[in-house]
């Protein structure tokens, strides 16, 4: 990440915008009574909008906005006495054991309570987005048409953010400023405006949107008045990469257009998959850097560091005896600038040893394999089965975003939505759904 960004907005701050006071207390009494449809928008909405550095500092324990409205959701729960509905699957339980493997490794890694408290702060935002997510998904999704209610909330305010983040590209000046947290005046590299709404970093701004694209993608196979909405969608997702400025959500929105475009291959997926395989061997074979040096050429806008990713994933690999059991405290000698661990999957490693990092990777697989399931199933219904593989796309631009930043604002909320979205329909469908009572999708 740029220094600027980390040296300035990622501090500790205890005051707190009476405006986002307002806007999430109502945003958790609308979780507490509307109907379970409209349940997530409120949770969406503070996520998109709501600077993730407002927060409220209590003994030592940062409440985020998303945190507390997190305990309203649950209390949601708790009052409807929903509970007992959700039976625990596979990715739910790895879920739980990536987090326990978290706060294990990195209180060994530290041997400070600081660390304990830090990594119970980031294992509730996981487990409470993910668990009141599939709660909630378990409750609406009991007929697969409903996965279009979904991608409308995420569209609703997709659409306004991407207008809101055009005047800032031709204003240079944040809007969400105003609640704080985020810079006022837009951060410019090499002559381009790098914008970042509510965002951390306009890299994590524009992953959000590109990887968004694929659900709305989805919408323009349907009738017309989703094929609007999804044009919509698709504008809102591009407009959003394009005003970041930044390589990583560029490469992340062609990643997610081209899983997205594989579409009309889906029998051969298989074949495509080993064959993909097979090529990265070649390439590794044929070239004189190893394949990670392909890093260093991912880059479409000047400026990017793509030099910094592929280093620093090259001493990730070299420097294996330092972090495979419990993480290392510090990237800091591993070479200039690496302190900035701009990589999801070394920032896991790092903070919680090769464990951690392999029951990453196995949510991430379960994920691939409930997607594939679903949308086999529901193949006599082309127009829905495309819903779910844009699932599959956007899961798949999320792990090749993994590559170019760690996730560490908002965006987590949407990461570990998707997560629990996939989780819920591929175990709920493949057991419950009942093709007789599902029309296709028109």
């Amino acid at each position: 990440m740029d220094q600027p960004y980390l040296q300035d907005f990622l501090v500790n701050q205890t005051v707190i915008n009476p405006i986002v006071i307002f806007l999430t207390l109502g945003a958790g009494i609308m979780i507490l009574f509307l109907p379970r449809r409209y349940v997530f928008l409120p949770f969406i909405f503070i996520a998109t909008f709501i600077p993730m550095q407002q927060r409220i500092l209590i003994a030592g324990f940062d409440f985020f906005m998303i945190r507390i409205l997190i305990l309203f959701g649950f209390t949601r729960i708790i009052i409807r006495s929903r509970f007992y509905l959700l039976k625990l699957n596979p990715i739910d339980k790895l879920m739980i054991l990536f987090c326990v493997f978290r706060i294990i490794m990195y209180s060994i890694l530290w041997k400070t309570p600081g660390a304990f408290i830090n990594r119970l702060g980031t294992s509730f935002d996981a487990l409470g987005v993910y668990f009141f997510s599939r709660f909630i998904l378990n409750d609406l999704m009991q007929n697969p048409r409903q996965i279009i209610a979904v991608i409308k909330d995420l569209l609703v305010l997709c659409i306004p953010l991407a207008i809101i983040m055009l005047l800032e590209y031709t204003t240079a000046r944040n809007f969400f400023s105003v609640f704080g947290g985020v810079p006022e005046v837009t951060f410019v590299r090499d002559g381009r405006l790098r914008c970042q709404g509510a965002f951390q970093h306009p890299i994590l701004a524009g992953t959000f949107g590109a990887s968004l694209l694929p659900l709305f993608l989805s919408l323009c196979y349907k009738k017309s008045r989703y094929k609007i909405l999804g044009l919509l969608g698709v504008c809102s997702s591009t407009l959003i990469v394009i005003t970041t400025s930044s390589s990583g959500p560029a490469l992340t929105y062609a990643a997610a257009l081209g899983a997205f475009c594989l579409w009309p291959f889906r029998r051969f997926m298989s074949i495509i998959c080993w064959g993909a395989v097979f090529m990265l061997i070649i390439l590794q074979i044929a070239m004189n850097a190893p394949l990670w040096g392909l890093l260093m050429r991912a880059k479409i806008f000047s400026g990017s560091t793509g030099f910094h990713r592929y280093h620093l994933f090259d001493q990730f690999v070299k420097r294996f005896g330092e972090w495979w059991f419990c993480g290392v405290q510090s990237t800091d000698h591993w070479g200039r600038q690496l302190f900035d661990i701009t990589n999801q999957y070394i920032r896991i490693a790092v903070d919680g040893g090769l464990i951690t990092l392999i029951i990453f990777i196995i949510i991430i697989t379960l994920c691939f394999r409930n997607i594939s399931i679903v949308y086999k199933r529901l193949s006599k219904f082309p127009s829905l089965s495309i819903v779910y593989w844009s699932l599959g796309a956007s899961l798949f631009s999320h792990t090749v975003s993994f590559f170019g930043v760690s996730y560490y604002d908002q965006i987590i909320f949407f990461w570990y939505f998707l997560l629990a979205l996939i989780s819920t329909v591929g175990y709920l469908f493949r057991r419950r759904i009942t093709f007789s009572q599902t029309k296709p999708a028109s």
